[in-house]
């Protein structure tokens, strides 16, 4: 079935993000050019992960780029190791692996994906049985407890925390590249992980936490949109 690309939900998710960073640099008189491109190419992105269309991937590369950097500067070392060495190859490889099952990338989707018109371009999804997600489940809560008492060895100022946004997304992003429709579970607890997270980078009074944590408001609201539109896809 033919559906628009941009639904006004989306559409209200990218608006948002915008206005809410001229919102932000007006009450704070300081414009974030770095946290704004990225938040704004993050939201471009995970809309258009739940929409299924490959085209995430483009913006995927401006946002995790950015995003590295961004949380070298704040200390958060899994957030910036994770974007830098993982994400940014998953978008390639993210990219190939949607290609194979059936997201198109010819120009004439491109030219339709601007003008709002209809497409049936999008990535055929797919779910796990129980007995995976069990499984998933056991996998994450491990590697969360391990990999956060390495980051508190290495001085991480929010280890745990760190820890779990870090572990949820990449199983997350390895999910979302073969088109499992659990990924988004685990993409909505890393959304509100990281909003706490960024929060408290804003009372220590980080560099660009404040737009980060309006990044991840939206991503939040994103992740609970794109788990109800791939359940629709997986069947």
């Amino acid at each position: 079935m033919k559906q628009k690309i941009l639904s006004p939900y989306d559409i209200f998710l990218i608006a948002g993000v915008i206005v809410c960073n001229i919102v932000y640099a007006f009450f704070t008189k300081e414009f974030d050019p770095v946290g704004s491109v990225a938040g704004v190419a993050g939201v471009l992105c995970v809309v258009l992960v739940a929409k299924g269309s490959i085209w995430n991937y483009l913006f995927g590369v401006i946002n995790v780029s950015l995003y590295a950097w961004i949380s070298y500067k704040a200390s958060l070392y899994g957030d910036a190791g994770l974007n830098a060495l993982y994400y940014l190859p998953m978008q390639f490889i993210g990219w190939w692996q949607w290609r194979r099952r059936g997201a198109a990338t010819s120009s004439a989707e491109a030219e339709r994906m601007s003008c709002g018109a209809d497409s049936d371009t999008r990535v055929k999804a797919r779910s796990m049985n129980s007995v995976l997600r069990l499984a998933l489940a056991l996998v994450c809560a491990v590697l969360v407890v391990a990999v956060g008492f390495l980051l508190r060895s290495l001085g991480d100022p929010q280890p745990f925390k760190d820890s779990a946004t870090t572990v949820l997304s990449i199983i997350a992003q390895a999910l979302m590249a073969m088109a499992f429709m659990e990924q988004w579970a685990l993409w909505i607890v890393t959304n509100i992980l990281s909003v706490i997270m960024w929060s408290i980078c804003v009372v220590r009074g980080d560099a660009h936490a404040g737009v980060m944590v309006i990044m991840w408001v939206f991503y939040l609201l994103n992740s609970l949109n794109g788990l109800r539109v791939w359940a629709k896809l997986a069947n």
